[in-house]
């Protein structure tokens, strides 16, 4: 049996699957299984991915029903001990699952591993920038209070024991996106993660990306399910808070006046900075004026943490 499962989940990334799925045949590790769930792609997906000749590869092609069931069939389809995730326009450094193999080994009690990514533009790769500083290879942190800048979770830079998932559950497949964020939570409430300071992993970043502001929010996590949590979980509650902030700048760019207040209303505003209060009172226009000059900055007026 191989050591890892590695588990691609792949919607219409014609462009870009070919330069991950390499990205994964290159590893200088080669214990793994490949399931890369083709989510229902509408366009040559498939096609480039049966192009590769690999015996550790294994295709699962299902209909459209979003990321967290084709994750979920991944993980449930896996044949080792620990997942691997990756998306579908997403690379690894070559010595990515060799550095998670070694922490692995140096850390048998610890469940949930993480690597550092940098965030791929046309024109530059910039590293993120995380709240907190880590000299040594390894660090173990709660989730909440590591991930104040950036999420230290990402879905193509964790791997875990595929035992937890009896503790925090499977990825919810009524949330389209930021379902990552409600699974992040549930790992960050029962295990602590730990964190290998090495630049091991390349989030692609398109224009569309940086602008869209185009979600549903009815499709997106409320947190309601946490409250209880919250009132004992100061970390928690901050964390989420500045989760709420993103999603009510989301609302207002939206004109989604409802969501803008339920979002408002549960959040504490002693947890997020006086720029972003600001920001929150500005019209609409002026929310829009600083997305597009972000976004041409290759940067983000928000990071709501999907």
């Amino acid at each position: 049996m191989a050591f890892f499962s590695v588990i691609i989940s792949v919607y219409n990334k014609e462009n870009y699957i070919q330069h991950t799925i390499k990205s994964v045949l290159n590893q200088s590790f080669k214990d793994f299984e490949v399931i890369i769930i083709n989510d229902g792609s509408t366009d040559k997906s498939e096609a480039v991915i049966n192009s590769f000749d690999d015996y550790r590869i294994r295709l699962l092609c299902i209909k459209n029903q979003g990321a967290s069931n084709a994750r979920n069939t991944g993980i449930k389809t896996a044949t080792t001990d620990y997942i691997a995730l990756l998306d579908g326009d997403d690379t690894w450094d070559a010595s990515y699952l060799q550095y998670m193999f070694d922490a692995i080994t140096a850390f048998p009690n610890i469940n949930i591993f993480s690597a550092a990514i940098a965030q791929k533009y046309e024109n530059k790769v910039v590293p993120v920038p995380y709240s907190f500083k880590q000299t040594e290879l390894y660090g173990v942190y709660n989730y909440f209070k590591a991930s104040k800048k950036y999420t230290l979770l990402t879905s193509s830079s964790v791997v875990f024991k595929k035992s937890v998932i009896e503790k925090s559950g499977v990825f919810d497949t009524s949330l389209i996106t930021g379902e990552d964020t409600d699974m992040w939570i549930r790992f960050g409430l029962h295990f602590e993660i730990l964190f290998i300071n090495k630049l091991l992993t390349y989030y692609h970043h398109d224009d569309y990306s940086l602008s869209n502001t185009n979600f549903d929010l009815e499709k997106k996590p409320n947190f309601d399910s946490y409250f209880e949590y919250e009132k004992t979980n100061s970390s928690l509650k901050d964390f989420l808070d500045r989760n709420r902030y993103s999603m009510a700048v989301l609302s207002k760019l939206q004109n989604d006046n409802k969501s803008f207040l339920y979002y408002t209303s549960h959040l504490d505003r002693k947890n997020i900075s006086i720029k972003q209060r600001l920001l929150l009172k500005s019209p609409k226009w002026l929310l829009q004026l600083l997305l597009k000059l972000q976004s041409l900055k290759g940067e983000r007026l928000i990071y709501p943490k999907s």
